[in-house]
C-alpha cells in the first residue's frame, strides 16, 4: 500500500523519486501529530513573549529574538539535516526528531538564564528541521496524486491546530503558571507525540543520499525559483507582528481579559485556512487559492493599522474577526505553495518541501526581525509593514505566476 520516496536505498541517485502512492489521507494524520508538536513549540512563545522577557530581564524585542534565531536556525539546518541523514529510515529519523525537541524545551524551561534559553531554541530547531520536510514529503508519497494537496494540509494542519490552541495556551499558562511551565508542557507533548508516531507508523526506507550542493542547486531551477520567494515574502508579512502578538492586539483595544479568545480565533482561522487551502488547490489551482490569500492579508492588516494608529477602542468584535482572517490568510499558504513546487520539480519532491520549510522559516525570522524593529515606532507601523508585505507577496505572485505555470506544464509534459 505505501508507496514511500525511493525504494533503493543506495548511494546512486542524484535525485528522490516521489511516485504517487495509492493510499487515502488516514496514514498522514500520525505525522499531523508530529508537526502539531512542533508547531507548539514554535508558536507557544507568542502567548508568553511579555512575562518570558521580564523573568529573563530583556526587552520584548529581544525575548522576540528567540523566535528569529529559531527560524533562522531552522533555514540554515533544513537542507544540512536532509542531506546528512537521508539514509536513515523515515520512522527512527522523525521520532528522534521529536525527542531532541522534547529535550531541547526541557532546557528552555529550565533556562537561567538568557544565553541559555537562546541556546536551547537552536537545539529545538534542529530538531523541527529534522522533523516537519520529512513528514511533509512522506505524506505526498503515502497518497493517491489527487489527494496530494489534501494530504499536505493534514500535515500542515498539525501546525495550525498548534496555533489555535498552542498561543491561548501559552497566554493562560503564563497568567496562572509560569512560561517555564508552558515549556515543560511541550517537552512532554514532543515525547508523547515520538511514542505515537512510533506506535502507529510503517516502517518506511530511507533514500538514497542526495549532495548538499544538488540540493542547493534545486534554487536555480527556473519553476522553483520563481515560486520559492513568494514563501518567505508571504510568512514574512504575517509574522511581522505575530511574535509580538501579546502587545499588537492590545494596541487595538484588546483588553486582557479578552486576550485568549483574540489568540484562540486567530488559531481557529489558521485550522479553517489552511484546510479549505487544500480542498480549493486541488479544485481550483494554487495561484488563485494564493491570490485571495494575500489581498485578505493586506486588507486585514491595513485595518489593524489604522486602528492602532487612530487608537479605536470598543471595537473587540471587529478585531475578532481581523483575528481570524488574519490567521486564515496567513496558513493558507503552505499546501498550495508546496503544491506549486513538487508540480515544478516532482521528481526532486523531498528536495523543494525542504527547501520550502526553510523558506517559511526565513520568513518567520525576517518578519520577527522587521516586527521587532518597528515597535519602538508604534504598533500601527508594525501592522503597515505587515500590509506592504503582502500586497508585495500578490504583486510577485501576479508577475511570475503565467510563466511558472508553463513551466510547470513542461515539466508535467516530459
Amino acid at each position: 500500500m505505501f508507496n514511500v520516496l525511493n525504494r533503493d536505498s543506495g548511494a546512486k541517485p542524484a535525485t528522490q523519486q516521489t511516485p504517487a502512492g495509492d493510499g487515502g489521507l488516514a496514514p498522514t494524520f500520525v505525522l499531523a501529530l508530529g508537526t502539531f508538536a512542533v508547531g507548539t513549540d514554535a508558536f507557544i512563545t507568542a502567548g508568553f513573549l511579555p512575562s518570558m522577557a521580564h523573568s529573563l530581564h530583556v526587552s520584548s524585542s529581544a525575548a522576540g529574538q528567540s523566535v528569529t534565531l529559531f527560524a533562522a536556525a531552522y533555514a540554515v539546518l533544513s537542507p544540512v539535516l536532509a542531506t546528512l541523514t537521508a539514509r536513515l529510515p523515515r520512522r527512527a529519523l522523525l521520532v528522534g526528531a521529536l525527542t531532541v525537541l522534547g529535550l531541547a524545551n526541557l532546557l528552555s524551561a529550565l533556562a537561567p538564564n538568557y544565553p541559555v534559553l537562546m541556546a536551547s531554541r537552536v537545539i529545538a530547531a534542529a530538531g523541527a528541521a529534522a522533523y516537519t520536510p520529512n513528514a511533509g514529503a512522506v505524506s505526498a508519497a503515502l497518497v493517491r496524486t489527487e489527494l496530494r494537496a489534501r494530504a499536505l494540509a493534514v500535515v500542515i494542519g498539525g501546525l495550525t491546530i498548534a496555533t489555535a490552541l498552542g498561543v491561548p495556551l501559552g497566554n493562560v499558562a503564563a497568567r496562572w503558571t509560569s512560561w517555564r511551565v508552558a515549556f515543560g508542557g511541550v517537552a512532554t507533548l514532543c515525547v508523547l507525540c515520538a511514542i505515537g508516531v512510533f506506535l502507529v507508523m510503517p516502517r518506511l526506507p530511507g533514500a538514497g543520499r542526495v549532495p548538499l550542493r544538488t540540493r542547493l542547486a534545486m534554487l536555480r531551477r527556473p519553476g522553483v525559483l520563481a515560486v520559492l520567494p513568494l514563501t518567505t515574502l508571504g510568512m514574512a508579512a504575517c509574522y511581522t507582528a505575530y511574535a509580538y502578538s501579546v502587545p499588537a492586539l492590545g494596541a487595538v483595544g484588546v483588553p486582557g481579559s479578552a486576550m485568549v479568545v483574540m489568540l484562540f480565533l486567530y488559531g481557529l482561522g489558521a485550522v479553517v485556512g489552511n484546510l479549505l487551502a487544500g480542498q480549493a488547490t486541488d479544485r481550483v489551482g494554487a495561484v488563485r487559492v494564493l491570490t485571495v490569500g494575500y489581498a485578505v492579508m493586506a486588507l486585514t492588516f491595513a485595518v489593524l493599522a489604522w486602528m492602532a494608529a487612530t487608537s479605536t477602542k470598543d471595537l473587540t468584535a471587529l478585531v475578532g474577526v481581523l483575528a481570524f482572517t488574519w490567521g486564515a490568510s496567513s496558513w493558507c499558504q503552505t499546501p498550495p505553495q508546496q503544491h506549486r513546487l513538487i508540480a515544478a520539480a516532482p521528481q526532486e519532491a523531498p528536495l523543494v518541501v525542504s527547501l520550502n520549510s526553510s523558506g517559511i522559516y526565513l520568513g518567520i525570522g525576517l518578519g520577527t526581525v522587521i516586527g521587532g524593529l518597528s515597535l519602538s515606532s508604534g504598533l500601527g507601523l508594525t501592522y503597515a509593514l505587515g500590509a506592504v508585505l503582502a500586497a508585495v507577496a500578490l504583486v510577485w505572485l501576479v508577475v511570475t505566476a503565467r510563466a511558472t505555470d508553463v513551466r510547470i506544464s513542461e515539466e508535467e509534459g516530459r
